[in-house]
């Protein structure tokens, strides 16, 4: 019999960091997901649906979302 271990989860970002998706139509309205320095996702460290709101953002680029940014955590005393 083979012993199985669980699937360590993905770390989620550490950073602080954003991958924000700000509207085209809509000032105020985005999407925002938590990322590294580089703006990479951890796929499977999100919700069901957010994981939904991200693959709808990343197709809708151009047409009602930004091309998205990488936004920095706040500085301490700022």
């Amino acid at each position: 019999m083979f012993a199985t271990r669980p699937m360590p989860s993905p770390p989620a970002p550490a950073e602080g960091y954003e991958l924000r998706f700000e509207s085209l139509f809509d000032p105020g309205r985005a999407f925002a997901f938590p990322c590294d320095r580089r703006g990479q996702v951890q796929i499977d460290a999100l919700s069901e649906r957010a994981r939904l709101n991200y693959y709808y953002a990343r197709t809708v680029v151009g047409r009602e979302f930004a091309t998205p940014s990488v936004v920095a955590p706040p500085r301490p005393g700022r």
